[in-house]
């Protein structure tokens, strides 16, 4: 059942899919109208789930589930992983590569993979204020309060000395 983000409690579980590239906004338009469709079909052993999600920077999909009212299965899940496979087919884009970073230079938003992440570090081409979207959060609590914060305060930081 879809509901709208800001009604969900803080305490719902969060997924957050980097894409590599920004969405068109075309690719949005559509991206937006297939996760309201399955979100609208989501079940877990036909319980109806609870949930929403947003697209920030054009390149984050970030779903979320109140697991108070349904929690999330291995079934769920696994249907819900599939969505995001497909969506990575239909717009030839990586959205379930964990070994990548995104964070912002100035009002932009740059994906590099881990390894020239830390070179990066090493060669002080960002620094602990470094604005960087930490994805590892699993609730929407930690989702609105530590999902973009200074590498120094990620484990991103681990690159930093």
């Amino acid at each position: 059942m879809l509901v709208a983000f800001d009604i969900l409690p803080e305490t719902s579980r969060v997924w957050i899919y980097q894409a590599n590239r920004s969405f068109s906004d075309q690719e949005l338009q559509e991206i937006k109208s297939k996760t309201e469709e399955f979100l609208t079909q989501w079940t877990a052993h036909g319980a109806n789930l609870q949930a929403s999600f947003e697209i920030r920077y054009n390149r984050f999909i970030i779903i979320a589930l109140d697991q108070e009212l349904n929690a999330a299965t291995g079934c769920s899940i696994d249907a819900s992983v599939r969505f995001i496979q497909q969506l990575e087919k239909d717009y030839n884009v990586d959205l379930l590569d964990k070994m990548n970073v995104s964070y912002k230079q100035g009002e932009f938003v740059a994906y590099k993979a881990l390894t020239d992440f830390r070179k990066m570090a090493k060669d002080k081409a960002v620094s602990p204020k470094t604005i960087v979207f930490n994805n590892l959060v699993t609730n929407k609590a930690q989702y609105l309060s530590d999902w973009e914060v200074p590498a120094s305060e990620s484990w991103h930081s681990r690159f930093l000395k």
